[in-house]
């Protein structure tokens, strides 16, 4: 069925909503005990996910509708949910939508430890205490102390390495932008000082899990990417994803993989079903029990609660462990809910809030009592979400013809901006940009595509970090803002004010680390 107005990635956000409305009025006011899970049977979801009434599942519509809207707020991409083995809520805030795959960030790392487990599982590794150091004997080593000979494959895991690197949780990833400015990850990371002994201190350490990453291609013979595809996207039925690589071809251990929001929730059933998959079992159960139980202290302020074990954090106190990237790409585990929660954003928010609003949700370990009111609040809140709502548009000034097709060009600035192309006259408006990529040596970056003038965002090209989105209107007769967004990147919308002065162009937006910058260019010919 194809509904007016939405396309394939809208409507698979809306289908679970129409489907529980219409089972809500089929069963009417049935009885829970009419409605029991029945078979415990686990429900593998390899070709697709089974979707279900909340109710059925022991969940309450009206609860989770509460929790769609204060995602608006939280500025989610998306919220999923699924109990017994069947989604329950599947929501996607526009303009995102269910068909793009999303930049898990540090979820990466949980990813990596699974694919450490499976080789574990596979022979391949013999141990987590084996020696790091070992897997580089080829490499001359700077800085090599008896404490980096003493770092092991679980000290990585845990983030109690020892190595000197400067990545809070709450601050800036120093360290980690000085490895992708090197030449070569791995060395740069071995090559580090020490500034703990092994396994004295939980640090955070997004070159941990690179160094594992270079350990799974010595040991597999093939990248962790391809390694995947072979031992856990395959049997998980995951098709869909991108995956970074260093220079020298090397996964990106940190971060870097982007998945479906029902493929991440594929790894959380993974763990959910305590490494077991269709019968076979994926991960050896004991890698399961110490995430799920972690008790390494991440000393964190915003949430002292946290644990840390094989790169998931854990909150013993809720009972759900969970892998986490920046941005809330998380994807939860509640074992005595028999539930995973998987949540896409580009911003923060509390994790204990969040963890127990789902939590909350769950009023039954059987069914409920059908609730025709609650599945039309939930029916609601997910069409309001997944709707795009259009931003105010200004009247179109001569200005626009005439700068439409020159390319404005601008030397190194904070913005990362070199060049930028208007062309808003005729049928087909469009936007070109392009950036100088942080590492200086590296060539730019073009990214460009149609842009909204009816105050909606139109897709682009597709960019390594996810799909080039673009609106726009004008302010005044001289002053053109843009709004630009990269969909599926976690990353918040960029807005830029373009001033135009005959063949100056003056841009302000902000940079990376959220401060205001003015930078001026001009044009130099029509693209």
């Amino acid at each position: 069925m194809k509904i007016p107005g939405f396309s394939g990635p809208r409507l698979s956000g809306l289908r679970i909503v129409f489907g529980t409305i219409m089972l809500a009025a089929s069963i009417g006011g049935a009885s829970a005990q009419d409605n029991s899970r029945g078979s415990a049977e686990p429900v593998w979801p390899t070709r697709e996910w089974q979707t279900s009434m909340p109710e059925e599942q022991g969940m309450d519509s009206a609860a989770l509708a509460k929790l769609v809207a204060y995602g608006t707020g939280r500025k989610l991409d998306s919220l999923l949910i699924a109990r017994h083995g069947k989604i329950v809520l599947d929501a996607y805030y526009a303009p995102y939508s269910a068909d793009v795959p999303h930049i898990i960030n540090s979820s990466t790392k949980a990813v990596i430890g699974t694919l450490a487990a499976m080789a574990i599982k596979d022979g391949l590794l013999g141990s987590t205490s084996h020696p790091v150091l070992d897997f580089f004997a080829d490499r001359s080593i700077a800085n090599p102390d008896d404490r980096k000979k003493a770092i092991t494959i679980q000290h990585l895991l845990d983030m109690t390495s020892g190595i000197d690197w400067r990545e809070p949780t709450d601050g800036q990833p120093v360290t980690f932008f000085q490895m992708e400015r090197s030449a070569d990850w791995t060395k740069f990371i071995l090559d580090l000082p020490m500034s703990n002994a092994p396994g004295d201190i939980f640090n955070y350490n997004s070159g941990n899990p690179h160094l594992l990453s270079a350990i799974l291609t010595k040991l597999t013979g093939m990248s962790a990417e391809d390694y995947a595809r072979a031992r856990l996207f395959g049997p998980l039925g995951i098709s869909n994803w991108t995956w970074r690589r260093d220079p020298q071809g090397v996964s990106t251990g940190g971060n870097g993989l982007a998945l479906l929001p029902r493929d991440m929730a594929k790894i959380g059933y993974l763990y959910l079903r305590h490494g077991e998959w269709e019968g076979k079992a994926l991960l050896p159960p004991a890698w399961v029990e110490k995430a799920s139980h972690a008790t390494i202290d991440m000393n964190l302020r915003f949430e002292p609660d946290f644990r840390y074990s094989n790169f998931f954090w854990a909150l013993p106190n809720r009972n759900v462990y969970m892998a986490v990237g920046y941005h809330c790409q998380v994807i939860m585990v509640f074992p005595a809910l028999d539930m995973v929660a998987v949540t896409t954003a580009r911003d923060f928010y509390p994790f204990g809030v969040v963890t127990d609003l789902i939590s909350g949700a769950a009023k039954s370990e059987t069914a409920l009592a059908s609730s025709p009111d609650g599945a039309r609040l939930l029916a609601d809140a997910i069409r309001e979400v997944s709707t795009e709502k259009p931003s105010e548009v200004g009247s179109t000034p001569e200005t626009a013809a005439a700068i439409s097709g020159k390319v404005y060009t601008f030397p190194g600035n904070g913005l990362g901006l070199k060049s930028l192309a208007l062309t808003l006259t005729g049928s087909e408006p469009r936007i070109d940009m392009e950036f100088y990529d942080r590492v200086p040596t590296a060539p730019s970056r073009k990214v460009g595509g149609p842009i909204g003038l009816d105050g909606l965002y139109r897709r682009g090209d597709m960019t390594p970090a996810g799909v080039s989105a673009a609106k726009g209107s004008w302010s005044n007769d001289h002053t053109f803002v843009l709004n630009r967004m990269i969909l599926g990147a976690g990353l918040a919308e960029q807005k830029y004010t373009l001033s135009f002065d005959d063949e100056k162009l003056n841009v302000r937006g902000t940079d990376r680390n959220g401060r205001e910058v003015s930078i001026d260019g001009g044009a130099w010919r029509k693209s």
